[in-house]
């Protein structure tokens, strides 16, 4: 549910439209079935420059996502990627483990750069409450920081040398 929240305060539209719901087993998530491109090569995709894929890079960073696969990416007839399974996300700690490298250590663009300084202030507004919902406020507070540290690099993150830097099995 959060990275749904925090997808739709950027604007870019990534990660289905997502609700919660009680069940027979408790309260859980429901997220809108897409409807996938089975034509569109998984790998390739997650190695190429699509936009969208650029964007998931930025929100990956932020969310911090410790197991962003090439399975999570559902490339639609129309052209769009979403990206789905967030259950590893918004660790206090850093964590970042994607198939999404090929931006690291390179300028955002001036649209991230944008939709970041948008996100900053949105976590301490409406965001940040609807986030504080999901997440426990260590949690909430270092989305925050990560956004501010992006912001003052300006670059996509490197992988981290103290924690393996792709998910396992990728696909």
């Amino acid at each position: 549910m959060s990275a749904y929240l925090v997808s739709e305060a950027t604007g870019w539209d990534l990660v289905p439209p997502t609700v919660l719901r009680d069940g027979p087993f408790g309260t859980g998530m429901c997220q809108l079935w897409v409807d996938v491109d089975d034509t569109v090569d998984l790998q390739d995709l997650a190695h190429s420059d699509h936009p969208d894929i650029q964007r998931m890079c930025v929100l990956d960073a932020v969310i911090n996502n410790a197991d962003r696969k090439g399975g999570h990416l559902l490339p639609t007839p129309e052209g769009r990627v979403y990206g789905v399974d967030h259950g590893v996300c918004f660790s206090a700690d850093d964590k970042l483990r994607t198939l999404l490298w090929q931006w690291r250590g390179l300028p955002l663009t001036p649209e991230a750069v944008e939709v970041l300084q948008k996100l900053q202030a949105d976590l301490y507004g409406d965001l940040g409450a609807a986030l504080s919902g999901h997440l426990t406020r260590r949690e909430v507070r270092r989305t925050g920081q990560r956004v501010e540290q992006l912001l003052l690099t300006g670059l996509h993150p490197m992988p981290s040398e103290d924690w393996p830097a792709i998910p396992w099995p990728p696909f």
